[in-house]
């Protein structure tokens, strides 16, 4: 008699690719909508892009219930922050604030896994990169989630960020306009939905600017 064992996890992995890129006065963070379970896939028309405070967005993939819960306690740690100081947290902050949250977790982690975007103090587009359990760095772009693997030689291919060894320290935001960025993400999005099962169905697009924020969607493969 073969003995079965328990197999149950209180994980899933949800799937879904997210990217930011930081430019010199913008930033732009993409994910598609797909959201998926094995080979099932549970909708189409998911948004994983949430915005945080006025100039910081966060992407995120992984586990979706993970994914929701770490929002909530974000916007209530934001909402506390925004009455004891009258003013909104800068994107920078919000990056310290998210790596201390999920680092508070480190035991049963959050299984997100977290780009955030935006602009800093200095009107700079801003790009911080996140593994599960809180360790992040301020990069010049990023990708996580099911097809990070296929976007990320792409991208350094592409963009070719400066080696943080080389003193004087170098500024990490591409170089690209903003218009270039835009249509780069498009271009990954495509070729990753080729390869990746859990990526797809459509793009959604958010560019933080000066003049504020705004959408753009396109399609991407349905099978």
């Amino acid at each position: 008699m073969v003995k079965e064992q328990a197999n149950w996890s209180p994980y899933d992995n949800n799937g879904g690719s997210c990217v930011a890129i930081a430019g010199a006065d913008y930033c732009v963070i993409a994910a598609d909508t797909r959201m998926s379970t094995g080979y099932n896939i549970l909708t189409r028309d998911y948004s994983k892009i949430c915005q945080l405070a006025d100039k910081c967005v966060m992407a995120s993939s992984g586990f979706q219930a993970d994914v929701n819960a770490l929002k909530k306690n974000l916007y209530a740690k934001h909402l506390i922050y925004q009455h004891q100081h009258n003013k909104q947290m800068s994107c920078p902050a919000m990056a310290q604030l998210l790596s201390n949250t999920l680092y508070y977790k480190r035991f049963f982690p959050y299984y997100s896994f977290n780009v955030l975007g935006g602009l800093d103090s200095e009107g700079k587009g801003c790009v911080f990169t996140y593994d599960a359990v809180g360790s992040y760095e301020r990069v010049g772009y990023s990708s996580q989630g099911s097809g990070s693997t296929l976007i990320m030689p792409f991208l350094d291919n592409q963009l070719k960020s400066p080696s943080p060894l080389l003193l004087p320290a170098q500024d990490a935001v591409t170089p690209l306009s903003e218009v270039e960025a835009v249509e780069l993400v498009k271009t990954v999005f495509a070729s990753a939905a080729e390869r990746d099962i859990f990526t797809g169905d459509k793009l959604e697009i958010v560019v933080l600017g000066a003049s504020g924020i705004r959408r753009e969607y396109m399609d991407l493969r349905k099978d």
